[in-house]
Order: C-alpha cells, then sequence, then structure tokens
C-alpha cells in the first residue's frame, strides 16, 4: 500500500466540532502508550513524540523549534509518520504544520467546550502568532458571535493579528481580563504573565504556551484561586513548567489536578458552578498528534473516494 501524502489542502475537509468528538472517541479506547524525548541547544530544541493507541494505530511526530529562525521558515518546522494499527506499516506523511495546529487548538476547544461557561463570549488571547490565530477560529466553531480582545507584549503583533481577523487590541493585561470570560495564553513566556488576583469568577483559562520545564504563562495565585485540568497527566505534570515548578515548591499537589481527557467519560471533566475560575494546561501529547492525524487520514481519504 502507498502511504498517503497530505498536505495543507486537506484543511478544506476538516471541522472543528468534529476533530473534538474524534478527541472524545479516542480518550474512550484502552489509554496511550506515550513517549517524548528533547534535546536541546541552547534556545533550540528538538522534540520527538510518539504514540501507540491500540485500535488506532501509532504515529511519530518530530518538532524543530528554533526561535532565531528567519520569518520565513518559521520558528517550528518538523514531520509527522502514521502507522497502521495492526501491521505498522506506514498509512500516511503528513503536512506537520497541518496535524499541530489542528492537534493545539482542537486540545484547547474541546476544554473550553466542557469548562467555560456555555453563553462565554468575551474571549481574550494572549499572544499574536500562529497559535493565537488558530485559537480564534476555533473558538469560532463553539461560541459563535464571540467577541476577541487580543492583548500581546508587541503592539505591533497585536494589531496586525486584529487585522487579520477582526479582533480589537488591549494593551492592559488587567484591563482585559476585566471582562474576559474565556483566556487563551498562546506565549513562549518563561516567567508568568497571568496574575490570579486579576481573573474574575467564572472565567475559563486555556494555557497553551509553555512546552519546557523552564516555560510558565501563569503564576502561583492563578493555579491557587483555579480549578486545574489537563489533556494528559502524563504528559504534562512533570514534564512542563506551568505545573512542575509549583509542583516542586509545594504550590499545588498532584491531587488538585481535577481530571485530564481520560475522565471526561466518567464526567468529571466540568466545571462545579458558574463562579469557578478553571484553568486547563494543554500539552498536547503525541496520542493527541495520533488522534488528529486520524482525523485528518480519514477525512482526506473520504474526499479521494
Amino acid at each position: 500500500m502507498t502511504p498517503a501524502l497530505i498536505g495543507p489542502e486537506a484543511e478544506a475537509q476538516l471541522d472543528w466540532i468534529a476533530l473534538t468528538e474524534a478527541f472524545r472517541a479516542g480518550h474512550r479506547l484502552p489509554r496511550a502508550e506515550v513517549a517524548d524525548s528533547f534535546l536541546y541547544r541552547g534556545a533550540d530544541t528538538l522534540l520527538t513524540r510518539s504514540a501507540l493507541i491500540d485500535g488506532l494505530g501509532m504515529l511519530v511526530k518530530a518538532a524543530t523549534i528554533v526561535p532565531g529562525n528567519a520569518p520565513d521558515l518559521g520558528t517550528v518546522n518538523g514531520g509527522v509518520m502514521l502507522m497502521e494499527d495492526r501491521t505498522g506499516c506506514l498509512s500516511a506523511v503528513l503536512d506537520f504544520a497541518l496535524v499541530t495546529k489542528w492537534k493545539t487548538a482542537g486540545d484547547s476547544l474541546l476544554a473550553a467546550r466542557l469548562l467555560a461557561r456555555p453563553e462565554a463570549r468575551e474571549i481574550l488571547i494572549c499572544g499574536a502568532g500562529k497559535v493565537a490565530a488558530s485559537m480564534i477560529e476555533a473558538y469560532r466553531a463553539a461560541f459563535p458571535g464571540a467577541r476577541f480582545t487580543i492583548w500581546n507584549r508587541s503592539q505591533a503583533g497585536a494589531e496586525a493579528l486584529a487585522e487579520a481577523t477582526g479582533a480589537r487590541v488591549e494593551r492592559d493585561l488587567e484591563t482585559a481580563l476585566g471582562t474576559a470570560e474565556i483566556v487563551a495564553g498562546t506565549t513562549m513566556a518563561k516567567e508568568p504573565w497571568l496574575r490570579g488576583d486579576w481573573l474574575q469568577p467564572g472565567t475559563h483559562i486555556d494555557l497553551i504556551g509553555a512546552f519546557r520545564p523552564d516555560m510558565r504563562e501563569a503564576d502561583d495565585a492563578t493555579l491557587r484561586r483555579a480549578r486545574l485540568f489537563c489533556d494528559a497527566r502524563a504528559t504534562t505534570l512533570h514534564h512542563i513548567g506551568e505545573f512542575r515548578d509549583p509542583l516542586a515548591r509545594g504550590v499545588i499537589a498532584e491531587t488538585d489536578v481535577v481530571a485530564d481527557f481520560y475522565d471526561i467519560a466518567a464526567g468529571r471533566f466540568v466545571r462545579d458552578s458558574a463562579e469557578d475560575i478553571t484553568l486547563c494546561k494543554n500539552g498536547g501529547g503525541a496520542h493527541l498528534d495520533l488522534m488528529t492525524a486520524c482525523f485528518i487520514r480519514d477525512r482526506w481519504q473520504a474526499r479521494q473516494a
């Protein structure tokens, strides 16, 4: 069998809500086996993620994060290989950016569909890069009529994204948080910028940006005030600074993380009240890349039939 070569043109067949439902279905299968490896060269990172889900398939994804790249190259690059479940034969080679975009934004969209108040319409996007743009696209699928505000340390970046998406810009983060009902962190910050004492009751927070042990977006006060969730305990708690650092210092305990996506079917991935501040850390494990790659392949093959 010749492996499918699936490029960015497949995006026309994709749907954000359908992807989140594929994530739900994938988490009803046997728990994924995952393995991550990190290699560092100064600010550069080579991240290799592998996953196997019995009944779904196998995947290897290699990502390079090179902050010093020229803009036309992009900071994040790599490749994705999808293998058949039983035979292990190569099923598809997929566009890295396509899989990453839909996995990353779809991950946080599923959390927001479950944790944000259904009537939420004021959405604050912190950061102004590619992930920020994809989060606006994804949120619009689940929160029709949402109004978007962008806060970014670079005013020029915020204004460019606002012009492209119809959002507005707020220069002062405390002011922006005063009306936000959903907050998405999409920055590459190493030091927290999100302050818990600025948050309003009922806010839902999607933390996406931090992926290394030395990276954080939210301060300790945020973690203390919020009901904590993540997409996967195995790939976030002791791997990403957002939880790893405060766990090591005793700010939070592992038991403070209420649920991950494997708890959805049991009804534990929910807010308790309208006043809850909910926070989900998006760690984006390889099992989610696998679910996303299968979703894209299946949509692509259905188009070809």
